[in-house]
């Protein structure tokens, strides 16, 4: 169930006519409302600019001038402009309300479209286009999000849907404002950018073909083609990179499909489809070829042509028709009109005229007004009946109350009570005892329990972005910052850590502490694996560290060796930090002292008092004076006590 979160335009009127019923969405450069038209009596879509898009003082006109150009256009498969105005200085576009979805909503839901629906609804988004496109207009921005798709009601399919496009000319306005003449160049969604708006600056009806078929790309595939840390590294890769082929992604998709994202995304724009229209022509020939390899794929026309011919009607779903235009009345139709108007009065001549008419007619007036005063009796009094009492009652015992009385029951979206349980009856309209229709409907408020949300995921994200997240809606968490920590993978100025951890519940509020990366230590942990222990103590004392040992009875390596280390060798500490060796302890085998330039009389009383055997070789004329210059086995390899020990000695 959404979460509806207070917004202070909720409720106002704007322009003393439209008054704000709910928010819809919120984007980057405008929120949507839907609002009611108090002066037609319909529902209208109301899109607010975000004041951080009114730049300068010429915005206004060059928005104005956009609306009035957008507002001229009209197709079946665009968005209707009806007005456009500011209110409290941000300027504002009413719009046609569609019951539906974006094409991201969707996405989201079902990751991606099967080939038939992504190229259905692709028709008819290249038809607006192309309307577009004969009128003159650039989109600039065409993607999922500004695809709005009233799905069909007898099913899932996407086939039989009908697609509208959104926010002609709003890219171009507000890229028109920005104080950097290059600022613009990538106001378009980068993930959909053509390659010469990027490298240019520059967009034309080819632009447009290259966004559609990116996103065309998406609907096949449930992913863009490039992705990167940062929007300027995924725009460029538009320029310098072909879009690969869809097929590489999902299985199966035949090679006209990949023959279509390749032409409408060539990086020369003078190799794709000139324009909208052009591109339409190949995404129907693709739909034909797929509904002759499958016969129960329905083929979708789009409407090419802002005028509804009767012929068109039928081929979109009853739901979706658009009216018919009425027939003029014939000359022979207000001739028998006024025949029957005149033959009525005569009859009232004859009435009036004769007492048994007069009488009749009286008689017909009493059982009128008798009929209007037992009408009146039943429409006022008689048709209504009291309303039961469903507070603090279960969601299923007020159906089962409301399934006795006869009642149909309306859930609206509930409240958040902490001290009252989920699905519990709170309020109710009308309330207990009034009066509702026999029959009729009464809408409950349900308990959503204690407000609980799950701690978001903002692990890597700078600080700031992180402290936006957590302090925003629905959270509104209270941010502090932890001490900073070393980081050997998080940058510096990122966070590393939360607490509560990331998916515990917490309450709107609550105090949250993040944990900010300070980069990398500034002591990298040497290797020391197959050092002996004594040795690989020293280096590391030496660096300032702290030595922890543990032995490791049934290692197979000589006694002393390091096994294992913990930090791994090239992590990041600071001084003072403890490093932790695993060191062999095994007492049947030691590594071979190193001997040698020891005097020959020291090295051999030294293997001697560990245990080995030991016999002294070469030409000295007294062994106390010589050194040694080599030894058997050699230093590090692993002996065991009372193993013959050579070491050679030389003057």
């Amino acid at each position: 169930m959404s979460i509806q979160v207070a917004d202070p335009l909720i409720g106002t009127l704007v322009d003393s006519r439209y008054r704000i019923r709910g928010r819809v969405a919120r984007g980057g450069m405008a929120t949507v409302y839907t609002a009611l038209d108090e002066r037609l009596e319909r529902t209208v879509a109301l899109k607010i600019i975000h004041p951080g898009q009114v730049r300068d003082t010429t915005f206004l006109d060059r928005f104005t001038d956009e609306a009035k150009t957008v507002a001229r256009l009209t197709h079946p498969n665009v968005v209707a402009v009806y007005d456009q105005g500011t209110h409290h200085n941000l300027p504002y576009l009413v719009m046609e309300y569609v019951r539906g979805r974006t094409l991201r909503d969707i996405l989201a839901d079902r990751r991606r479209l099967t080939p038939a629906e992504a190229l259905a609804v692709m028709e008819q988004v290249l038809s607006a286009l192309a309307a577009a496109h004969r009128a003159g207009l650039v989109h600039r921005d065409v993607k999922p999000e500004n695809v709005l798709v009233a799905e069909s009601p007898s099913g899932s399919s996407l086939v039989d849907a009908v697609v509208k496009v959104a926010d002609f000319g709003l890219a171009r306005a507000v890229e028109a404002s920005a104080e950097d003449p290059e600022a613009g160049q990538l106001m378009a969604t980068v993930a959909y950018v053509a390659p010469e708006l990027v490298a240019e600056g520059l967009a034309d009806p080819r632009s447009d073909v290259y966004s559609a078929g990116v996103m065309l790309f998406e609907m096949l595939t449930g992913r863009v083609p490039y992705d990167g840390d940062r929007p300027v590294d995924v725009a460029w890769q538009h320029v310098d990179r072909d879009v690969p082929p869809p097929s590489r992604y999902a299985a199966a998709l035949p090679p006209s499909i990949d023959e279509l994202v390749r032409l409408a995304t060539r990086r020369d724009p003078s190799a794709r489809p000139t324009d909208a229209g052009a591109l339409l022509v190949s995404v129907q020939a693709a739909r034909e070829g797929l509904a002759g390899g499958n016969a129960a794929t329905q083929r979708l026309k789009p409407v090419v042509q802002p005028t509804v011919m009767v012929n068109q009607v039928e081929d979109r779903p009853s739901w979706a028709r658009l009216p018919a235009p009425t027939p003029p009345r014939s000359r022979a139709s207000r001739r028998r009109q006024v025949t029957l108007a005149d033959r009525l009065r005569d009859v009232h001549r004859r009435i009036v005229n004769d007492p048994n008419g007069r009488r009749a007619l009286a008689a017909g007036l009493v059982g009128v007004l008798l009929l209007m005063v037992i009408g009146g009796w039943w429409l006022a009094f008689g048709r209504y009946e009291a309303a039961p009492d469903f507070q603090l009652k279960t969601r299923d015992q007020a159906v089962v109350m409301a399934e006795a009385a006869g009642l149909q029951l309306r859930f609206d979206d509930g409240v958040f009570r902490e001290d009252v349980a989920k699905d519990t009856v709170l309020g109710q309209n009308p309330p207990p005892g009034e009066r509702v229709v026999k029959g009729g409907t009464v809408t409950l408020t349900l308990s959503k329990g204690p407000e609980r949300y799950l701690v978001p995921n903002v692990i890597g994200k700078a600080k700031d972005n992180a402290i936006g997240d957590l302090k925003a809606e629905p959270f509104k968490l209270v941010v502090s910052e932890g001490p900073p920590q070393y980081s050997d993978t998080a940058p510096v100025g990122t966070v590393i850590a939360t607490n509560p951890e990331v998916g515990k519940e917490i309450k709107p509020g609550q105090p949250i502490q993040i944990i900010v990366s300070q980069g990398r230590a500034p002591i990298t942990v040497p290797p020391v694996i197959g050092m002996q222990f004594a040795e690989a103590e020293k280096l590391l004392r030496d660096m300032k560290l702290k030595v922890t040992q543990v032995l490791v009875n049934d290692s197979t390596k000589p006694r002393g060796e390091v096994l294992e280390q913990s930090p791994a060798p090239g992590s990041g500490v600071e001084a003072g930090h403890t490093v932790e060796l695993k060191v062999s302890n095994n007492v049947n085998m030691v590594a071979m002292p190193d001997m040698r330039n020891w005097r020959c009389s020291d090295a051999a009383a030294h293997l001697q008092s560990a245990g080995f055997q030991v016999e002294v070789e070469g030409n000295v004329i007294d062994r106390t004076f010589g050194t040694v210059r080599g030894q058997n086995p050699e230093a590090g390899k692993p002996v065991q006590q009372g193993q013959l020990v050579r070491i050679t000695c030389k003057q």
